[in-house]
């Protein structure tokens, strides 16, 4: 066990962090090199203790806190790290929490989960995402200023968010509805966050060479829209029968947005977000082959999602 490097996986008791852990500790390669840290906010709640029984060192660390990190990540070889800018919706808060695990990991070797890419067309179009989605470049581009050893994970769209924008139409006939300010034959790279962020992550992982420096972006497929409603259909052909892709335009979707309780700031990045998704593509309409090529286990698909989901277990 002290012979093994220190691989120090953030949001250990999360699902993302959970399937990074599941990954290397189910292949025997990996866990034969790699022992996890994991971080966690409290390593006595019963999921932390289930990780430690599994072998995982659990460990208290705060992203906001310098001093926590330091301790967290003493002697790691790399790491798995995350911000999450939905908790507070603090931009600012954000780049310093990236700031605070670059700077510590600054000699160390760096795996680091990132949730969009941008081009240059971000200071031309009138769909330019704002918030979470440049953030997270700024916090890429620190980690590179620094000169910390990095490679970044970029996971698509998640395949989980169906579960609350696949929904039965509120009028007759009542057909699942999926309904997004885009056209129907938008691309969207899925993915199924809880259940390959550990395929991808893995791979970087233990393939350290090939991808440092580099994007690796994480998606089964791009699909068009429309198709979401079409496999869902195939998947549950009772209940999904008539199950249908709906354009819908930017006051409406902002509206079921802050009509949930979302801030109508945040309302405005996400519609922008996807307006951005249409007209430049959510990964820049880069092509996922080589990402791919990357896994030793085939990722979900979106047939496989639908089937597995608990939202939708009990329809046939």
């Amino acid at each position: 066990m002290a012979d093994k490097k220190v691989f120090v996986v953030f949001g250990a008791t999360g699902n993302q962090g959970g399937s990074v852990i599941n990954s290397v500790l189910s292949d025997p390669a990996a866990a034969q090199e790699f022992r996890i840290r994991g971080i966690t906010r409290d390593p006595s709640k019963p999921n932390a203790q289930a990780l430690t029984a599994r072998g995982v060192e659990c460990v208290t660390g705060d992203i906001n806190d310098k001093a926590s990190l330091t301790k967290a990540l003493a002697g790691a070889h790399s790491v798995y790290a995350v911000t999450n800018y939905w908790e507070k919706m603090d931009h600012e808060l954000e780049v310093q929490q990236g700031k605070n695990t670059a700077d510590i990991c600054k000699v160390r070797s760096i795996i680091r989960k990132y949730d969009h890419t941008a081009g240059p067309a971000w200071s031309t179009s009138p769909n330019s995402p704002t918030g979470n989605f440049p953030t997270k470049a700024h916090i890429e581009s620190y980690i590179r200023s620094i000169g910390v050893p990095s490679s970044t994970f970029m996971p698509g769209f998640y395949m989980s968010n169906l579960e609350t924008m696949l929904n039965p139409f509120p009028q007759a006939p009542h057909a699942y509805t999926f309904a997004m300010p885009m056209p129907p034959t938008t691309p969207i790279p899925f993915f199924d966050a809880a259940g390959d962020t550990g395929k991808f992550v893995k791979a970087m992982l233990m393939k350290r060479d090939q991808v440092l420096g580099k994007d690796v972006l994480a998606a089964t497929d791009y699909y068009a829209a429309a198709d979401a409603p079409k496999i869902f259909e195939q998947v549950k052909k009772e209940a999904g029968k008539g199950a249908q892709f709906v354009t819908i335009d930017k006051d409406t979707y902002k509206g079921f947005l802050t009509g949930a309780g979302m801030p109508d700031f945040a309302a405005q990045e996400l519609y922008e977000n996807m307006a951005f998704m249409d007209e430049f593509g959510y990964f820049g309409k880069e092509s996922l082959d080589w990402s791919l090529s990357l896994l030793d286990e085939k990722p979900t698909t979106l047939e496989e999602f639908i089937a597995k989901s608990p939202k939708w277990k009990d329809l046939k």
